[in-house]
């Protein structure tokens, strides 16, 4: 899955010549999952139609800072582009559009939206080569990256003035590409190996019936999918579960019951960096499985239960350098019993779950955690999405990262 997937891109088009090539990083960009926005300049609307990147950005075009042709002479209100974008790509970037960018010269909406834009900048460069080493341009790059905008080089190749040498606009190939390796260089758990177990265990009773819980696993696939956005190399152990993974890069590793998910965890725990142990693995499994499908009794039937292995605690033990997070669904006592498991289990925090909380629990979206690290700092948090929640997770783990680092 690209990086560039979910993102917002403001896509800028100054009137160069390689703006015809904006056609096609329109389609790349949509191919990678993004959402495309297009501003044009009044000019590079003689080297490509508006039309044609509306219809394939899925988007209106804009090139004015109100349409001429509406009757009611609608604002296009450049504040709130610049504000929705999680990236802004101004390609192609003329001599004259650079100019601009390093001095405010705002008579456009292209540069309207540029200065009020939040979000990271990138643009590249086209030119003929004697107007891209011209000291004005080179004193334009200069300020731009001063700016903190990212310029994507020009290449070498033929120019439209029939000359050969550097100011070609990137290939659109090209320019995705350099996104994406520079989105995924600053993901802050890049470098990252995280193991994240999900979902309920199985316990099996005979050939068709078992001990479980009301586990969906949707708590522990929210947080794989955010850690390998994040930048992350996740390995996924779930338990039984409908729910599949949104990004493709996550190493899912199925299993069934308790032992299974012990054997599983403790395959890959030494490599990982971060362990989140999310699954709610059952406590107890039937001590004998029957082979055969049991009859019905006539009456009471009972089973012998005997202890799964405590795969958190187990983690605790063989902890070496990895930053460990354990799970706590209580339904009494629910601050003192998640510090216990804390300090038994030998954790670096915990989030805790109550049962007493509307919306927290099993088979809900939402989720209302309390956190506690191994200093027994309580910080509880609001009803959130379990989206939200795996967030707010992974903000302690890039903190925990981040402490190490300074």
């Amino acid at each position: 899955m690209s990086v560039l997937n979910g993102k917002k891109i403001l896509l800028g088009v100054s009137g160069g010549i390689a703006a015809y090539k904006t056609a096609s990083l329109v389609r790349l960009f949509i191919k990678a999952g993004a959402h495309v926005q297009v501003i044009m300049t009044p000019a590079s609307k003689d080297f490509v139609t508006p039309l044609t990147l509306s219809t394939l950005s899925k988007n209106p075009v804009y090139s004015t800072f109100y349409n001429e042709e509406d009757a009611d002479a609608q604002w296009n209100n450049h504040v709130e582009l610049g504000l929705w974008a999680d990236l802004m790509v101004i390609a192609p970037a003329t001599a004259n559009t650079l100019s601009k960018m390093t001095n405010g010269n705002c008579d456009n909406l292209l540069i309207a939206t540029y200065l009020s834009a939040k979000c990271p900048v990138y643009f590249a460069p086209a030119m003929d080569l004697d107007m891209y080493k011209h000291p004005s341009t080179i004193a334009s790059f200069t300020a731009l990256n001063q700016y903190g905008n990212i310029m994507i080089p020009a290449e070498s190749g033929e120019l439209a003035s029939g000359l050969s040498g550097e100011g070609r606009m990137a290939e659109p190939e090209n320019i995705v590409a350099f996104l994406e390796a520079d989105l995924e260089s600053k993901l802050p758990l890049k470098g990252k190996k995280i193991l994240i177990t999900a979902g309920p265990t199985y316990e099996a009773i005979d050939p068709v019936r078992f001990i479980g819980n009301h586990s969906s696993g949707k708590m522990g696939f929210d947080i794989a999918n955010e850690a390998a956005n994040l930048g992350a190399q996740v390995v996924l152990v779930s338990g039984p579960t409908h729910f599949k993974t949104k990004n493709s890069s996550i190493e899912v590793i199925n299993v069934v019951s308790a032992q299974e998910m012990y054997d599983a965890c403790h395959l890959y725990y030494e490599s990982v960096d971060v362990a989140i142990a999310a699954a709610a693995v059952a406590d107890y499994k039937p001590k004998v499985v029957a082979v055969q499908k049991i009859k019905k009794a006539p009456d009471e039937f009972s089973i012998e239960l005997e202890k799964t292995k405590d795969i958190l605690l187990s983690l605790g033990v063989a902890k070496k350098n990895q930053f460990l997070i354990g799970f706590a669904l209580e339904t009494e006592n629910e601050i003192e019993n998640a510090k216990l498991k804390i300090q038994k289990k030998n954790l670096d925090l915990i989030v805790l779950n109550s049962l007493q909380d509307k919306g927290a629990g099993f088979q809900k979206p939402t989720n209302k955690v309390t956190f506690i690290d191994k200093s027994f700092k309580v910080e509880p948090m609001e009803l959130k999405t379990k989206e939200s929640v795996a967030v707010d997770i992974l903000n302690k783990v890039i903190s925990h990262f981040y402490e190490i680092a300074k």
